[in-house]
């Protein structure tokens, strides 16, 4: 089975705005076999710009069993 992965770089700038959105997330990624494979922490920026939070999830191409 395919897998890919998704990055995100986000800056949220309305958290109330944002909690139903990630409330909602968990449920997606589970339909389709998602996994958090690095979700915040620190980092460094090496070069150009960076966003607030650093989000990597690993999928599959379909819905798993």
């Amino acid at each position: 089975m395919a897998k890919g992965y998704w990055i995100a770089r986000v800056d949220v700038k309305n958290e109330e705005g944002y909690k139903p959105y990630a409330a909602a997330n968990p449920a997606i990624f589970k339909k389709y076999g998602g996994r958090f494979l690095v979700r915040g922490g620190k980092f460094d920026v090496a070069e150009g710009s960076t966003r607030a939070r650093n989000v990597v999830i690993e999928g599959y191409d379909g819905p798993q069993p």
